[in-house]
């Protein structure tokens, strides 16, 4: 049965006979889904265009390109950027974690520019009219953070809420995820609200916690979040949480009503078998349901970072890899 098909199916079976058919614990996480072609990527986001071709980009040698037009097969193209905006120097000569989407007529890119394991760190965003690399117009910086902060401003995900207010999570160690309201009009944080709100953190011990990203679904805000050690290969301990709020602003809890600022999430995918330390996630909604798009650490490949895609179940009220 062609893959559409077969996922078609799946998603007509009663809930309780799918996730009858769904892993349920940690040793029985479900393998990424079929993919070939340029599949090496770190930090993926993906959308699908009007005319249903993908397009990805990811953390690689700047903002790396990748397309498909079945989701199988994705073939490498160039960096977002011809040429790198001047202002990055001074913060670092690489951009990463991107963030892709579309508003307005435009496609909207917000992405990082920092070096690993500083907070000096800047969120920059770009547009386009097509999401085709060497056509992204770069806005400038949108958030920033310095050695002194007390944050991170990398990993940015941008929400557009059924009222029509924007808002800009991100964050990575530090006090964890932090968000602020954008201005529609600008893409950049809205003067009438400049708070800097709190949604995830881990107060003791570790503070890794990253790359967040939040969808709506029936009636709650869900917040997925990559856990513990990144960009370490085999020995990386990366697993992707979530939890869910009834304000885009939280307080978010897990299925245990354990509050994500106090180190809560509800596992969504862990290590198992050759596939370690998936995380650096994005969630996309397709013609046959919500995927999450993330990179793993092939234990069959030197630790090499490849693409993770799996479907998302919701009918239990949180969501279920599959």
């Amino acid at each position: 049965m062609p893959r559409t098909a077969r996922r078609t199916a799946l998603l007509a079976l009663p809930a309780a006979t799918l996730l009858a058919l769904i892993p349920s614990t940690a040793s029985a996480y479900p393998n990424p889904g079929t993919v070939s072609g340029a599949t090496v990527v770190h930090d993926p986001t993906m959308i699908r265009t009007s005319a249903g071709k993908y397009l990805l980009y990811a953390t690689g040698g700047g903002l790396a390109e990748r397309s498909s037009t079945d989701r199988i097969a994705f073939a490498a193209g160039r960096d977002a950027f011809t040429t790198k905006p001047s202002w990055w120097s001074s913060y670092a000569s690489e951009a990463w974690a991107p963030d892709i989407s579309y508003h307005g007529g435009k496609y909207l890119m917000y992405y990082a520019v920092s070096t690993f394991g500083s907070n000096k760190s800047a969120i920059g965003l770009a547009g386009s009219t097509t999401g085709e690399p060497g056509s992204w117009t770069d806005y400038g910086t949108v958030y920033t953070s310095t050695t002194s902060s007390d944050y991170n401003a990398i990993d940015p995900n941008l929400f557009v809420d059924s009222d029509g207010k924007w808002w800009l999570s991100f964050g990575s160690w530090w006090t964890g995820i932090k968000m602020i309201r954008i201005d529609p009009s600008s893409g950049k944080q809205y003067a009438g609200d400049t708070k800097r709100y709190s949604l995830a953190a881990r107060p003791s011990g570790t503070k890794a916690v990253e790359a967040p990203y939040i969808v709506k679904r029936n009636g709650y805000y869900y917040l997925f979040a990559s856990y513990d050690t990144c960009c370490a290969g085999t020995s990386s301990t990366y697993k992707v949480k979530v939890g869910r709020a009834t304000s885009v602003t939280g307080p978010y809890y897990d299925k245990n009503g354990v509050a994500m600022t106090n180190n809560g999430g509800t596992p969504v995918l862990e290590s198992h078998g050759r596939y370690i330390g998936p995380g650096g996630q994005s969630i996309m909604s397709d013609t046959d349901g919500d995927l999450i798009v993330y990179h793993y650490y092939d234990g069959q490949d030197n630790g090499t970072p490849k693409l993770g895609i799996n479907l998302l179940n919701w009918s239990t009220g949180w969501p279920v890899a599959y």
